[in-house]
């Protein structure tokens, strides 16, 4: 029951801010952007306070774990792998014209 409140008073947190920048929108954008920032990181900081907010703390945690293992291809093997797939998808295009002109010329030669 307690991360339910905890993740309706994030919520409401973010949509007082929402509004707030709303009602303030006659002052200077640098105070509207203060009140959206601040109600954004009260918002934050009372979801991650949640069990749901922990949960995606620990995932965020794990996929920048996973993602310091990634072994990152080179600048040469990504312009390679590049110029492959550009050659490819302009064989495949020429291929299907091949086959739309042909099946146009079959059926024109059959309807005429």
């Amino acid at each position: 029951m307690k991360d339910k409140l905890k993740l309706l008073a994030a919520v409401l947190i973010a949509a007082i801010g929402i509004g707030a920048f709303y009602y303030f929108g006659d002052k200077p954008g640098y105070v509207q952007l203060a009140i959206l920032l601040v109600a954004g990181i009260a918002a934050v900081v009372v979801f991650l306070q949640s069990a749901v907010g922990q949960a995606t703390k620990a995932f965020g945690k794990g996929a920048v774990v996973e993602l310091r293992k990634v072994v990152w291809p080179t600048r040469k093997e990504t312009t390679q792998v590049t110029i492959i797939v550009f050659v490819m998808a302009v064989v495949v295009a020429i291929f299907l014209w091949g086959i739309d002109w042909s099946l146009h010329k079959i059926v024109k030669a059959l309807t005429s």
